[in-house]
């Protein structure tokens, strides 16, 4: 079996420690599905920090086409083209998803 070792402060390894006496496993048992579902090929999402920040920021941007939508759909549709245009340039979107 391979072994990994990564530095962490140790605030963050007593709190890690903490979780896995009282689930009654070892740090690496605790560990282990959390680094499994990282290496997922199926590529699965992986949550990080910013998701709340993502989720808010989308909840917003929902909203706000919502609102663009009622009152002129042509302005939300060139909108949602332009859009498309800045992630493809950006490397956010494949090739086959082109406005």
């Amino acid at each position: 079996m391979a072994r990994v070792t990564i530095r962490i402060d140790d605030a963050l390894y007593e709190r890690l420690q903490r979780r896995a006496r009282k689930v009654g496993v070892s740090v690496a048992e605790l560990l282990r599905p959390a680094i499994d579902q990282t290496a997922d090929p199926r590529g699965g999402y992986v949550y990080t920090t910013q998701d709340e920040i993502l989720s808010c920021v989308l909840q917003t941007l929902s909203i706000l086409a919502a609102s663009v939508r009622r009152r002129s759909p042509e302005t939300l549709e060139q909108g949602m083209a332009d859009a498309r245009a800045l992630l493809l340039e950006k490397g956010l979107l494949s090739s086959d998803e082109q406005p």
